[in-house]
């Protein structure tokens, strides 16, 4: 084939494949979509055997009659669907070993009629996660081996290195499970400029926010050239968002790429309002991705019903206590905790299935309508 002819292909072939990429969704897709939805309500799952996303996902320390287990656990509160973190050092260690995992774990949550909020990437805790065995918990500290993903190592390399390593992965989960109907929606990156001053702000790199930014907007695009079916988003989780003129250029980006409104607040009741009632202002379904730290007021009683009064999507932090430590509070970074806290921070059952408040589980189960 000679030059000229390779050159026509070739811009045919990328003209096409363009062309295949889905536009963000106009504000009536979005509800449309969300009009087709039942109320959506779950939590943030990992398995209590596991310390972080590696750990949970990696072939050695998969554990589907844990996983089986607790999503049993979810059913019987009445959660319809869990919002679930991935990691691309997955894919990088065994591309279809990871997707069969993946697949594993819907099946098992179909069979339990929940669905899956797949995260591709999150910018809190480690960022220096590696591959193999993980790390034993630190006693006493919240979430003490949470990754990031990707790492510093990846995130601080030019745009170039993330096509040639991260956009393979983006690319390669989400055309698997573009049309699957037991992955309700898709994140990119999980509160893509958190610097963890708390816990890791000396290791991050000073101009992170932009560069996760620039990864973010990225990954939007490489999620909706895969072809994803289910919307795309990435939840704001600073303030309340009411002045449009303050908000930062990520949350200009996470706002503007959003197929769907998505945010964290760890609020009380007075607190979380506003932020929903601001975020209407987009014309979109709002779907709150974070929520739930009792010492702060933020408490299933009365959150949980005026989330399903607003229909919007309601997912906790946590569920079975176990090796992410998150019944202690964000502080205990600072002062580590001696004994189980009288009050936990997130979470609601123990790993045996007895739930922290048997009166705060009742009320869950009032309000998703489980008899």
């Amino acid at each position: 084939m000679n030059r000229c002819v390779l050159c026509i292909v070739l811009s045919v072939t990328f003209v096409a494949t363009v062309a295949e990429a889905r536009e963000k969704w106009t504000p009536e897709q979005a509800q449309a979509w969300g009009k087709s939805e039942p109320w959506l309500v779950g939590c943030n799952f990992s398995p209590s055997n596991a310390a972080n996303q590696l750990e949970m996902w990696q072939a050695d320390t998969f554990d589907l009659k844990t996983i089986d287990r607790e999503l049993g656990w979810a059913q019987g509160l009445g959660f319809n669907s869990v919002r679930v973190f991935l990691h691309d050092l997955l894919w990088a260690q065994d591309s279809e070993g990871f997707l069969k995992r993946m697949d594993q774990f819907l099946e098992v949550a179909d069979r339990h009629h929940i669905r899956v909020d797949f995260v591709l990437f999150d910018s809190v805790w480690d960022p220096h996660p590696q591959l193999g065995k993980q790390r034993e918990p630190r006693k006493g500290i919240h979430n003490s081996r949470w990754v990031q993903s990707p790492g510093v190592d990846i995130l601080t390399q030019s745009p170039e290195v993330w096509d040639a390593k991260l956009k393979p992965y983006v690319v390669g989960v989400v055309s698997r499970f573009k049309d699957d109907k037991r992955v309700v929606f898709w994140e990119t990156i999980n509160e893509p400029d958190n610097t963890n001053r708390n816990s890791y702000g000396g290791q991050e790199p000073p101009d992170k926010p932009e560069i996760a930014r620039k990864l973010m907007v990225k990954v939007f695009a490489w999620m909706r050239e895969a072809g994803a079916s289910q919307p795309v988003t990435s939840g704001v989780w600073l303030g309340n968002w009411g002045d449009e003129a303050k908000l930062s250029p990520m949350e200009r980006a996470q706002l503007g790429e959003s197929d769907v409104i998505s945010f964290h607040s760890y609020d009380n009741l007075e607190g979380i309002k506003p932020c929903i009632e601001h975020l209407r202002r987009y014309g979109r379904p709002v779907l709150c991705t974070e929520y739930m730290a009792r010492p702060r007021g933020s408490t299933f009683d009365p959150i949980l019903r005026y989330l399903k009064e607003q229909k919007v999507a309601a997912y906790n932090w946590g569920f079975v206590a176990g090796k992410t430590n998150t019944i202690y509070a964000w502080d205990t970074w600072q002062k580590p905790a001696e004994a189980e806290p009288q009050v936990w921070f997130h979470d609601i059952f123990r790993q045996d299935g007895t739930p922290f408040d048997a009166k705060e589980v009742e009320y869950i189960r009032k309000v998703t309508g489980v008899k």
